[in-house]
């Protein structure tokens, strides 16, 4: 058996794999490698996953992806992006729409959160602010940092959460948000860079 043959194979059953537990039109490109998935998980359009890491995502995950499901996102799909040695974890009940999240490092995801339209999640620089570096074949010293998003957060269509950040419990990005520095729980933060504006409405936090 040649490679292309069984690389083609090994795909083919990862797909399987996940399709059985999507509810939708259950599309999916990509290279899913150590991929898992939680019950009840509706995909509207196609999820785009390259994948050579660990994903890890909860029950009841909910994808919206491609101008006929989010018209926020533009035309654009939903990309889960994990370079080797990554860990992608995403809780129960979270919802996704034309988003893309590159992990090298750690990306963490909590229960119950929404992220809107056109979303991008970063947890590296992808290049150096030295220019040799840059200009090299091999760029070692890229920056990398965990990224953690707290259970109930809302990040906002558009918004732009890079490297080390960690948003709070039930705190919101505003749409079109560049965040460059963590939010505590129960605040809003929005602009570019985001800065804090206010602090959410606690009666309508949910019950613990």
């Amino acid at each position: 058996m040649n490679f292309r043959k069984l690389t083609y194979l090994l795909r083919k059953k990862c797909f399987q794999v996940l399709n059985k537990n999507i509810l939708g039109l259950k599309k999916t490109m990509g290279f899913l490698g150590d991929f898992k998935l939680g019950k009840r998980a509706s995909l509207n359009g196609s999820l785009w996953v390259r994948n050579y890491g660990k994903i890890r995502i909860g029950n009841g995950f909910r994808c919206n992806s491609g101008k006929n499901h989010n018209p926020i996102g533009g035309d654009t799909v939903c990309r889960l992006v994990v370079y080797q040695n990554g860990i992608l974890s995403i809780g129960d009940n979270t919802g996704i729409s034309n988003s893309t999240i590159v992990c090298q490092e750690s990306v963490s995801i909590g229960s119950g959160v929404l992220i809107g339209g056109g979303c991008r999640i970063w947890d590296t620089d992808f290049h150096s602010t030295h220019v040799d570096a840059r200009l090299s074949s091999r760029d070692a010293s890229v920056k990398t940092a965990p990224v953690i998003i707290g259970d109930q957060a809302f990040i906002g269509g558009g918004s732009f959460i890079l490297k080390g950040v960690k948003i709070g419990a039930n705190s919101i990005v505003a749409a079109g948000s560049v965040v460059t520095k963590s939010i505590p729980n129960n605040e809003i933060w929005g602009g570019n860079p985001a800065v804090f504006i206010k602090k959410t409405d606690p009666t309508s936090q949910p019950k613990q």
